[in-house]
């Protein structure tokens, strides 16, 4: 029996267990606002400045601070067990930078191709320190059930599932049902993931963040296409993704976002300008969906410490346009 199948079975016999469906939610009056920025590697200089007491994030302080939720892509381990794997590139930070990521985001997405770098130990090590420091975690886990749970977010009133999943090499990095690791995508168990999110954890939003595409390309693949407009129609309310490391096209199905690829936030290992250029997206969710969205455009410095760029304009939405337009930052 695949790994696959069995998480499967588990979602299905977790169902079945507890019987529980989808309740009426709370009241809830103005807008939920989730940000997400993308990959966050802190193990060179952005690593190095956290050492000397500096803050890499510190030119997005405040617009972070007006977010209801706060989620990044952490493209890296942080321990300091484990061992290198047989990579090109190999990402490490030291604990010395969760802090900091803690004064920024509420939350990390850890289903990527680096998380898993120095191994297992290492990932488990970071599931510890993680908490530890309050940070929560979501498309990895200590076993293969953890790493598909959904991390429910309740803000105002209104539960919001978040599920991660990687589907870039290498996939020695997925989660087993005794070992760490994180969310592999196969379609079967990211449908079982969305609906179970409803079904079995009452969430009334569910919004996966992917880890895909092939690097550089800046508009979507067919895969990435044909992931997105399914995870639609299970149920996903809208679709977050990364890994190509420069921005991609938005559209929508059946009303709902699907942002392909956000880009870098803290890089330092970019090599054009396009990789350099990039976006915090900005949802606006109610009971219903996505009521809006906004993008703040990010210039990454040679060093890849970002900043905002104003003047630069990025796409915006607002529930009712069939598709995106281009704004300039209000605020």
């Amino acid at each position: 029996m695949t790994r696959r199948i069995q998480c499967t079975l588990l979602t299905a016999l977790l169902a079945c267990a507890t019987g529980l469906s989808a309740g009426p939610a709370l009241a809830q009056t103005d807008p939920v606002t989730l940000v997400f920025a993308g990959d966050i590697v802190l193990d060179d200089v952005a690593g190095a400045m956290i050492k000397r007491g500096k803050d890499p994030f510190a030119a997005f302080g405040n617009y972070f601070r007006k977010a209801d939720i706060r989620i990044g892509n952490l493209e890296c381990v942080v321990a300091t067990t484990g061992s290198a794997g047989d990579k090109n590139y190999t990402f490490r930070a030291h604990p010395r930078t969760l802090p900091v990521l803690k004064r920024h985001f509420d939350a990390l997405a850890l289903a990527n191709n680096h998380s898993g770098d120095y191994g297992r130990e290492a990932f488990a090590e970071m599931l510890t320190l993680l908490p530890a420091t309050g940070l929560q975690y979501f498309g990895g886990g200590h076993n293969l059930q953890e790493a598909h749970a959904p991390l429910i977010i309740e803000r105002k009133g209104l539960r919001i599932a978040l599920l991660g999943y990687n589907e870039f090499m290498p996939r020695s990095f997925e989660a087993d049902f005794d070992a760490p690791g994180s969310a592999w995508s196969e379609d079967e168990q990211v449908v079982a993931d969305i609906r179970a999110a409803r079904s079995v954890h009452r969430a009334d939003l569910v919004i996966p963040v992917m880890h895909w595409g092939w690097e550089n390309e800046l508009v979507a693949n067919s895969r990435q296409r044909q992931l997105a407009r399914l995870m639609v129609e299970a149920g996903a309310d809208a679709v977050i993704g990364g890994h190509p490391h420069v921005t991609q096209d938005i559209e929508h199905h059946q009303g709902k976002p699907i942002v392909y690829s956000v880009g870098n936030f803290v890089m330092k290992e970019t090599d054009n300008d396009d990789q350099r250029r990039a976006w915090v997206l900005r949802l606006r969710l109610d009971q219903q969906g996505v009521q809006a969205f906004d993008t703040r455009a990010v210039q990454i410095d040679m060093q890849g410490i970002p900043t905002p760029d104003m003047a630069r304009a990025t796409p915006c939405w607002n529930r009712g346009q069939s598709t995106p337009g281009l704004c300039t930052p209000a605020d």
